[in-house]
């Protein structure tokens, strides 16, 4: 599949001017990580853009299944040299979401952490894309920064229409189960690029048993 120059060159350059050092840290997302219980052995974790690979690694440690996505082939060497390094197995798949064929409820759980790299129109389908890989009964998990984050300038996308509001994302999954939705701040230390006080939204879904 061929790849943007754009978003694969932008994302390349960042990812290779960090040298051996991981942009954003070898620790998996505080929010992630908080929700430790919905994962472990046999369930199967599709985690989308996931850059060096921090969360697809520690999911992979709490015994899952994973498949994770990214559109740089610098952030994917570097991801495997951390799975290698942990002596765990992950299926690290080059694509470009925009331009892929997303698996069809083949996942009990779709992971999207800081993906805040869409406007509205592109940002409409990769969250119809996410939701599509999760089987029915299977649950997305997404941590994004609200427009309050600009005021902060800690990391995250500098245009606020690539921002998530909790009206946002309560109509995008009106049709699922929102178990956990909340906007917060906190102080996130995820290496260079996100570091400080944040200004974060939570998305917890359950897709419906039967039907979308």
């Amino acid at each position: 599949m061929s790849l943007p120059d754009s978003q694969e060159g932008f994302w390349s350059a960042r990812y290779r001017d960090a040298g051996d050092d991981y942009l954003f840290g070898t620790a998996p997302n505080k929010f992630l990580a908080s929700q430790a219980a919905h994962f472990g052995d046999g369930v199967s974790v599709l985690a989308v853009a996931d850059g060096e690979g921090r969360n697809s690694v520690w999911l992979a440690e709490q015994g899952c299944t994973v498949t994770a996505t990214e559109i740089s082939p610098v952030a994917l060497e570097k991801a495997a040299k951390l799975a290698r390094g942990r002596h765990v197995a992950v299926d690290f798949v080059q694509v470009d979401i925009f331009d892929w064929d997303w698996p069809n409820e083949a996942f009990d759980a779709v992971v999207g952490i800081f993906i805040q790299f869409a406007g509205p129109a592109e940002r409409s389908r990769q969250l119809a894309g996410m939701k599509q890989a999760v089987r029915p009964g299977g649950m997305l998990f997404l941590e994004g920064y609200i427009p309050k984050q600009l005021e902060y300038r800690t990391g995250g996308p500098s245009a606020v229409e690539n921002l998530y509001t909790e009206a946002l994302l309560r109509e995008a999954f009106s049709d699922w189960e929102i178990v956990l939705l909340r906007e917060h701040d906190d102080l996130i230390e995820e290496g260079a690029a996100h570091s400080g006080r944040s200004a974060l939204i939570d998305l917890v879904a359950k897709r419906p048993a039967t039907g979308r």
